[in-house]
C-alpha cells in the first residue's frame, strides 16, 4: 500500500511534497550560490547570465546524486540538527567534488581550481546548512501512523 510518506533509497528518500519543497528550496540555494558567483566575476551583464547554466549545471547534477545517497530528504535528516548538518555537509563536499571534476573536463567551461573548490564549499555550506538546520528545528520528522 502506498502513502504519502513512502521512502526509497534504503529511507534515504522520502517520497512526499515536503521532500519536493526541501528540494526545490536547496536547487534555489544552489542557483543563488552560481548567480552570486557569475556576478561577482562578471557584474550585472548578460555574460553573467549567459554562462550561469553552464556553471550550474555540474553543481546541480552532483546534488542529485549526491543529496538523495547522503540522506538529505529522509526523515533522519530532520530528526535532529546535527543528523541535518552532518548529511547537508556530506552532501556539499561530495557535490563539489563532482562539480569540479566535470568542470574539468570538456564537457562543462570552467577547469578545476584548488581557490574555487574552497569558495564552493564555504558559500554553499554558508547558504545550505541554516537551511536545513531551520528546516530540520522546524519540521521535525514525518509522523504517519495512530
Amino acid at each position: 500500500m502506498s502513502t504519502e510518506t513512502d521512502a526509497v533509497l534504503g529511507g534515504r528518500v522520502e517520497l512526499s511534497p515536503l521532500t519536493a519543497a526541501l528540494a526545490g528550496v536547496d536547487v534555489l540555494l544552489l542557483l543563488a550560490f552560481v548567480i552570486l558567483g557569475e556576478f561577482s566575476h562578471y557584474g550585472l551583464t548578460a555574460t553573467a547570465f549567459a554562462r550561469a547554466p553552464g556553471t550550474a549545471a555540474p553543481f546541480l547534477l552532483g546534488w542529485a546524486v549526491l543529496a538523495p545517497l547522503a540522506g538529505v530528504y529522509g526523515a533522519a535528516a530532520r530528526r535532529t540538527l546535527r543528523g541535518a548538518a552532518v548529511r547537508t555537509a556530506a552532501a556539499w563536499t561530495g557535490t563539489v567534488a563532482v562539480a569540479q571534476s566535470l568542470r574539468a573536463t570538456a564537457v562543462f567551461p570552467g577547469d578545476f581550481a584548488p581557490a574555487f573548490v574552497v569558495v564552493s564549499l564555504a558559500v554553499g555550506l554558508a547558504l545550505l546548512l541554516p537551511w536545513r538546520m531551520l528546516a530540520a528545528g522546524r519540521l521535525g520528522p514525518v509522523r504517519t501512523g495512530a
